[in-house]
């Protein structure tokens, strides 16, 4: 049954994760990937930062003060729009249950870095990275019981076998025991909120922006953030310039121009492949702290590098597939924004 426009503004369920990117919009396809794989740079370096940040922030003040800077830089980037609204086409207005959708996209994916921050400290690097890795599982698991979304054998070959790669980072010192348990836990919790995040938004971007998700994203996570940090921080903004640029540098080059990205490819390719996608990140981020830091690469950065490539390539070859014929429905639209 077709839904008409004047009744539901939204498609349903059934179809808001989406797979694919249909294959007449080769060059958008293209295109994305290309912003997405800009996007994994950008996001790449916030390790970097946030070692040079824990100076004199706790992970806590760090998160903080990365969002309330962001969120101010995207303010001026949407004043800047709409000074050029008589040339630029007026961007979608955000309803009353957007901002619902919106406040919880702000919390979970604060509670993300909140939690990930907190399972280092009561588990190993090893660990967490591990369990952290499992995102791609929880993303496509929630788009599959939530969303009735459904994948064929290679995109969930891809799936596993980046999965298996991405673990590879932190298996060889990976630790069951039970003083670690806590912190597992915690990394899991982390995986499981960042992978709702990216289901919320991929929902969201079917009607809005970008920048305008980002924007609200990141003023409800600060806003929501503060009292965690005023009841657990000793330090809330840095005092030195270095501090200061390192967690500038969070917030303009990983939060607004890499999960600006990110946000902006959930128009185009499914949470899921993103999700996967995303596994290189640890790698990438090695290599940084190989350059930056003069810290060493093993062998199980290369296996986790070419697992997740090998993934990835499934998964894209799943996206690349001719989808199923399916009915015109009116409120369907072109994914490039």
């Amino acid at each position: 049954m077709t839904a008409s426009p004047s009744v539901e503004t939204n498609p349903p369920i059934e179809t808001i994760a989406t797979t694919a990117t249909p294959h007449h919009d080769e060059p958008v396809f293209q295109w994305t990937l290309f912003l997405l794989i800009l996007a994994l740079l950008a996001v790449s370096f916030a390790a970097i930062f946030i070692r040079w940040s824990s100076v004199e922030l706790g992970a806590g003040a760090t998160v903080f003060n990365r969002l309330w800077i962001a969120t101010i830089v995207l303010m001026a980037w949407e004043g800047l729009k709409v000074g050029q609204s008589r040339e630029n086409p007026t961007p979608p207005s955000i309803r009353l249950q957007d901002y619902g959708w919106l406040l919880l996209v702000g919390a979970v994916s604060s509670t993300s870095v909140v939690l990930w921050a907190l399972s280092l400290s009561e588990t190993s690097v090893a660990n967490s990275t591990v369990l952290r890795n499992l995102t791609p599982l929880f993303t496509s698991l929630g788009a599959w019981l939530v969303f009735r979304q459904r994948f064929d054998r290679r995109f969930l070959l891809g799936l596993f076998v980046a999965i298996c790669g991405a673990i590879a980072i932190g298996v060889g010192d990976f630790q069951l025991a039970w003083h670690n348990l806590t912190g597992d836990i915690l990394a899991l919790l982390s995986a499981l909120c960042y992978g709702i995040n990216l289901l919320l938004v991929e929902n969201l971007r079917r009607r809005l922006g970008a920048s305008q998700i980002l924007l609200w994203r990141c003023g409800f996570g600060c806003t929501l953030l503060l009292p965690y940090v005023l009841l657990t921080e000793t330090q809330i903004f840095p005092e030195s310039a270095m501090v200061w640029e390192a967690v500038i540098a969070l917030a303009v080059l990983c939060q607004c121009f890499g999960q600006g990205l990110v946000v902006h490819s959930l128009k185009t390719f499914s949470s899921g492949f993103v999700a996967i996608f995303l596994l290189l990140e640890p790698v990438v981020t090695a290599t940084l702290a190989w350059l930056l830091l003069g810290e060493t690469l093993s062998l199980a950065n290369g296996v986790a590098f070419g697992g997740v490539l090998t993934g990835i390539y499934l998964a894209k070859s799943s996206c690349l597939m001719k989808p199923e014929p399916q009915p015109e429905k009116v409120y369907e639209s072109s994914p490039a924004t």
